[in-house]
């Protein structure tokens, strides 16, 4: 990517991250249209080694000239609202190459771990060209379950010395996987993890079960596995309509949230102040109270459920 384009989507990532609540950014000139990259969600708890294996991962891709997004979405600095990991600290090596651009997000106590605007802003990535866009969740264990709302495959990240890695499978990340990747093989115990890991999938469907890889990310041991098993999934997912269905689910999920947040703002706009005082003067149980707060726009029995 140009210099000059570069800093375009630079620029539009930043006021994507402003952007106030129903502000829009507006339309971008020559760009592909949106959904034509591959989406990989890389997540898992605390220091499995995400940020190394993206490292890894990407290389592999460049070394077959296939350029990638990464968008890394971080904890929230609790004096800006920022991100608290620089993009470039995490993966310096990849930063001066032309076919890589990394962006770090705030969470900003988005659910999940995902930033509100992190689809939007891999929409951005996929509509400026880049083949493959990798997004890194903050690691967070159990609420990690958003992640696989924005992305075609979803791998799991485990560190075999963590001692929490099942529990957060259990937990609701096992749902949302498509692959199970377990770093550190060369650590003690990854032999011992791997087959308890084996054995909570075990009782799956086989047709739903995760596929699982051991990796080193720190050597590169395992990287190509998990380069050629993410495009030969991409592939299948593709061939089989599976990838145009949750495709579809994925945008059907994003407007319905999108309209409700637009619903929710316009009746807060138009509410009185003096009318939300007297339903908190009212002495009416809460439910009752919001009830009669919003009752000049509904029929009562349209929300009483």
């Amino acid at each position: 990517m140009d210099p000059q384009r570069r800093h375009e989507l630079s620029r539009l990532l930043s006021r994507l991250d402003r952007l106030e609540p129903g502000e829009t950014l507006p339309q971008v000139k020559d760009c592909r249209p949106v959904r034509e990259a591959f989406r990989i969600g890389i997540t898992g708890p605390l220091g499995a080694g995400k940020s190394t294996l993206i490292n890894q991962l990407t290389g592999h891709y460049r070394q077959r000239d296939v350029t990638v997004g990464v968008i890394a979405v971080d904890p929230s600095s609790p004096f800006t609202g920022g991100a608290l990991l620089g993009d470039r600290v995490r993966m310096s090596d990849l930063a001066m190459d032309d076919g890589v651009f990394i962006r770090s997000l705030a969470t900003r106590g988005a659910s999940g771990g995902l930033a509100a605007s992190a689809a939007d802003a891999a929409d951005l990535l996929d509509a400026f060209g880049f083949d493959r866009i990798i997004i890194e969740t903050v690691g967070v264990g159990q609420s990690e379950v958003d992640i696989a709302g924005a992305c075609d495959a979803t791998v799991v990240v485990f560190d075999p010395g963590s001692g929490d890695g099942i529990q957060a499978m259990k937990a609701g990340l096992m749902e949302i996987a498509d692959l199970f990747v377990v770093n550190k093989k060369d650590m003690r115990g990854a032999d011992r993890f791997i087959l308890d890991l084996e054995t909570v999938l075990g009782m799956k469907a086989e047709r739903n079960r995760p596929h699982i890889l051991a990796t080193v990310a720190t050597t590169g041991e395992g990287m190509s596995d998990l380069r050629d098993w993410l495009e030969e999934y991409f592939q299948r997912i593709k061939g089989n309509g599976d990838l145009e269905h949750r495709r579809s689910e994925q945008r059907s999920r994003r407007i319905r949230r999108a309209a409700q947040d637009a619903i929710v703002r316009k009746l807060w706009d138009t509410v009185p102040q003096e009318q939300v005082e007297r339903a908190v003067q009212s002495g009416l149980p809460v439910k009752e109270a919001a009830l009669e707060l919003i009752g000049n726009f509904f029929p009562r029995g349209d929300v009483d459920g």
